[in-house]
C-alpha cells in the first residue's frame, strides 16, 4: 500500500516538474540548426529541423543529395554561417513566424561567397510534441537560387607562359600547329591509311579506332594525329595522301628546335610521379605539364591557373544566368633568358652535329649567352608522343643525342693551364719571363715516380721555355714542374678559389668541377696530371668558360646567370690575380692563336685569344685512347663574350686545332 502510495507522489512531481521547465525558444532551436549547417550535416538538418511545408516541396534528393554534390563540384569549404541575436527581453510567440538574420560565408572553387539572409522559423506541433522548425528553400543555398533553377560551371583555359631569349626571340612559345585527320568519304585508297600511319608513326588500328567512334561521319573530318608546323618535309609528305587533311590547333612551339632542346625541355603528358609530387597543388591526371629542361625547371612559373566561374542557369526563360562567384583565368608567366638564341643556334651548327658540348659567357656581367649540348632531338616529337621505335633510334644513337652534355664535367685538358698559370702567379711561386730548360718528350722528378713520367706534345719548343712559350706549346713538362714548385696544398688552394669543389650557383643544376674524386692531390704525380687538366680533374663547360672571366676582369670571376631578371655582374670570386697578371695572361693567350697551334683561330678581322686543350681518356691498359678537344676563346680587342667549346673523339680529327677551327667560324658571322 505504501509502494503504491510513493509511485504516485513520484509521478505527480515529475508531472509538476515538466511543467515547470521552458520551453526551447526559436533562437536556441536556430543556434541547433546553424551549428548542423556549419558541418554539413544535411541528413539532420532535414529529419529534424525543416517544417512540414518545405519538406512536402522539397524531398530529400532536393535537399540533402543535391547539397553534398555541390559541395563536391563546387569544392565549397570553410561554411560560416552566423546570425542576428534577438534582445534578451524578447518574448516569443508561438503563433507568430520568428524571423533572423543570418549571414553566410564560404570558401569555393571559383573565390569566395558571402551573401545575408534571413531566415524564418515557425513552430509546428507533432505527435504530442512542440518546437520551432525552419522555413526553406533554395535561396539559402545562393540567394538568387530559385525552385527548378540550376547551377553550372564555366571553365576558360589560361595560357602557358612562355620562355624568350634576351632579345625577346622565341623559345618556348604558344603557336599553332596541326591537328591531322582523315574525311572517310574521301579515302577512296585504303593505302593511304597504312602510308599516313607510318608517317605519324602509329598503327592503322590506332587510326581505325578513330575513325569506328559513333560519331563519324562520311562527310566529317576524324583526327588521328598532330604534326608541329615547322615540320614541313612530313606536312609535304601527308598533303599527297588522298582523304588526309589538316587543321589548325594550338600547339607549343620549339621555334629553334635542336639547337636549344637540352635547354627548353619539353611539355608532355603528366607523369604518375609528378601528379603524386604535385596533386595537393591542384594538378590532375590530365595536365599537360614541363618534362623535361627549362619547361619543367620552371613549372610553377610557366604554369597558368585555369580561370572558373560558379552561374545559375534560371529555369524562367529569357533571364540571363547569374554569376555567384568568378576567378579570372591567370597566364602563366613569360620569363626572359640571358640567352641570345642567334648566337646558341650560331654555336649549335657550328658543331655540325657531333658530340660536345658549348657555353658563352659575357665576361662582364656573368649573363650566360648560349648553352649547348651536341646532338640534339626535337622536342616537338616529345610534346606530340614519341614512338617506340623513334625513341629507341635515339637511344641506340652513338652519339648519344638524349645526353645533356652541358650539365656534365669532363677533363679541361690543357685549357686549365692559364688557370694553373693564374694561381702561380697570385703566389708568387711562378715567374713569367723566368725559363726553363726543357729537353726532351718525356720527363719525371726522380726515380720515386716508378714509370709514370709527363710527356710534351710539342718537344720542338725551343729552350728556354717561359710562361709564354708554354701556353704557345702548350708544355705539360713546364706546368707540372711549376705545380712542383708551388706544391699540392697551394695548388689546391687556388683552383678551390677558381670554384673548384663547390656548387656552381646557377639556376640550372650542373655538375660540380672537382680537383679530384676526393678533393685533395694525393701524390706528386696526380700534382703533375692536375696541373695540365688530367688526372682526376673534371669541369663543368659554363664554369670553364666563366673562370676565363678573370683574366678579362683582372681577378674577378662572376655568378652565372640565365634569367633576364636577375642581378647581374654579381660576384661570385674576387682577387685571383692583379691587373699585371692578367695582363701577361691575356698576351699569352693572343700569342697562342697567333704562333701556337690554335691558328685556326687566327682570323683577319677577329684578334681571337684563347687555349686549346685535349684530354685523352684512356681505358686501363690502352696505349691510347678518345680524346676531347677543347677551345676557350674571346675576341682581345672587343670581347663581348667568352666562348668554351668540347668535341668529343678528334683524336683522329686534327685534336683541339679542329675545335679551334669550329669556334672560330662562330666569329665569322655577325650573328
Amino acid at each position: 500500500m505504501r509502494r503504491g502510495i510513493w509511485a504516485l507522489v513520484v509521478l505527480l512531481f515529475l508531472v509538476l516538474l515538466s511543467g515547470c521547465q521552458e520551453k526551447v525558444t526559436p533562437e536556441e532551436r536556430l543556434a541547433e540548426y546553424v551549428k548542423h549547417w556549419n558541418k554539413a550535416e544535411f541528413a539532420e538538418m532535414y529529419s529534424n529541423y525543416l517544417n512540414k511545408e518545405t519538406k512536402n516541396t522539397f524531398k530529400t534528393e532536393d535537399f540533402v543529395e543535391r547539397q553534398e554534390k555541390l559541395y563536391g563540384d563546387l569544392g565549397i569549404k570553410d561554411v560560416k554561417v552566423s546570425y542576428k541575436k534577438a534582445s534578451k527581453d524578447n518574448e516569443w510567440d508561438v503563433e507568430k513566424p520568428a524571423t533572423f538574420p543570418i549571414q553566410v560565408k564560404m570558401e569555393t572553387i571559383a573565390g569566395p561567397v558571402e551573401f545575408e539572409h534571413k531566415i524564418t522559423l515557425v513552430h509546428e506541433t507533432r505527435e504530442d510534441s512542440e518546437n520551432w522548425y525552419v522555413e526553406w528553400n533554395p535561396s539559402f543555398i545562393f540567394p538568387e537560387l530559385a525552385k527548378g533553377d540550376a547551377i553550372r560551371i564555366q571553365t576558360s583555359k589560361s595560357l602557358r607562359g612562355e620562355i624568350l631569349d634576351r632579345n625577346g626571340l622565341p623559345i618556348a612559345i604558344n603557336g599553332t600547329g596541326y591537328e591531322i585527320g582523315i574525311v572517310p568519304e574521301k579515302l577512296t585508297d585504303e593505302n593511304n591509311k597504312v602510308k599516313l600511319a607510318d608517317l605519324l608513326g602509329i598503327s592503322t588500328e590506332t587510326i581505325d579506332k578513330q575513325l569506328n567512334q559513333g560519331w563519324v561521319k562520311p562527310n566529317l573530318f576524324v583526327p588521328v594525329g598532330y604534326v608541329a608546323k615547322s615540320n614541313t618535309e612530313l606536312l609535304d609528305q601527308i598533303a599527297q595522301l588522298a582523304g588526309v587533311t589538316r587543321m589548325d590547333t594550338a600547339m607549343r612551339e620549339y621555334p629553334y628546335g635542336e639547337a636549344l632542346s637540352h635547354l627548353s625541355g619539353y611539355i608532355g603528358d603528366i607523369t604518375g610521379e609528378q601528379l603524386e609530387k604535385w596533386a595537393k597543388e591542384g594538378y590532375t591526371e590530365s595536365d599537360i605539364v614541363g618534362r623535361q629542361g627549362l619547361e619543367l625547371l620552371l613549372e610553377k612559373r610557366l604554369r597558368g591557373t585555369d580561370g572558373i566561374r560558379i552561374y545559375i542557369d534560371k529555369a524562367v526563360e529569357g533571364i540571363e544566368p547569374i554569376t555567384v562567384a568568378e576567378k579570372p583565368a591567370v597566364h602563366g608567366e613569360t620569363v626572359r633568358l640571358t640567352i641570345d638564341a642567334e648566337l646558341q643556334k650560331l654555336t649549335y651548327d657550328s658543331m655540325k652535329g657531333e658530340a660536345g658540348t658549348s657555353a658563352a659567357v659575357n665576361p662582364k656581367t656573368g649573363e650566360t649567352l648560349a648553352l649547348v649540348s651536341s646532338p640534339g632531338f626535337n622536342p616537338t616529337e616529345f610534346m606530340l608522343g614519341m614512338s617506340g621505335d623513334k625513341l629507341k633510334e635515339l637511344s641506340e644513337n652513338p652519339l648519344n643525342p638524349l645526353f645533356n652534355r652541358f650539365k656534365a664535367s669532363y677533363a679541361p685538358g690543357s685549357t686549365i693551364k692559364p688557370v694553373t698559370a693564374a694561381i702561380g702567379l697570385a703566389a708568387g711561386t711562378l715567374n713569367p719571363a723566368e725559363g726553363r730548360t726543357i729537353n726532351g718528350e718525356t720527363w719525371q722528378k726522380d726515380a720515386s715516380w716508378g714509370d709514370y713520367r709527363v710527356t710534351r706534345v710539342h718537344p720542338e719548343a725551343p729552350n728556354p721555355i717561359d710562361l709564354n712559350k708554354a701556353m704557345i706549346y702548350s708544355d705539360n713538362i713546364y706546368f707540372a714542374q711549376e705545380a712542383l714548385d708551388m706544391g699540392r696544398e697551394q695548388l689546391v688552394e687556388g683552383l678551390t678559389g677558381f670554384g673548384f669543389g663547390e656548387e656552381i650557383p646557377f639556376a640550372y643544376g650542373m655538375k660540380t668541377s672537382q680537383i679530384s674524386n676526393e678533393g685533395t692531390i694525393s701524390s706528386e704525380g696526380q700534382l703533375a696530371d692536375t696541373s695540365f687538366g688530367q688526372g682526376q680533374m673534371l669541369t663543368n663547360i659554363l664554369h670553364l668558360a666563366s673562370m676565363y672571366e678573370v683574366f678579362l676582369n683582372d681577378g674577378t670571376m662572376y655568378k652565372p646567370t640565365l634569367f633576364l631578371d636577375e642581378e647581374k655582374a654579381q660576384v661570385w670570386k674576387e682577387g685571383l690575380v692583379n691587373a699585371e697578371q692578367a695582363t701577361t695572361l691575356r698576351k699569352s693567350m693572343r700569342n697562342v692563336v697567333v704562333d701556337g697551334f690554335a691558328q685556326a683561330a687566327n682570323l683577319p678581322n677577329v684578334p681571337l685569344a684563347g687555349k686549346t686543350g685535349t684530354a685523352e681518356l684512356k681505358a686501363a691498359g690502352e696505349e691510347d685512347g678518345k680524346q676531347n678537344g677543347f677551345f676557350v676563346t674571346y675576341d682581345s680587342e672587343d670581347p663581348q663574350f667568352i666562348i668554351a667549346m668540347m668535341i668529343e673523339s678528334v683524336e683522329d680529327n686534327d685534336g683541339s686545332a679542329y675545335v679551334a677551327e669550329r669556334v672560330a667560324d662562330i666569329f665569322k658571322y655577325d650573328y
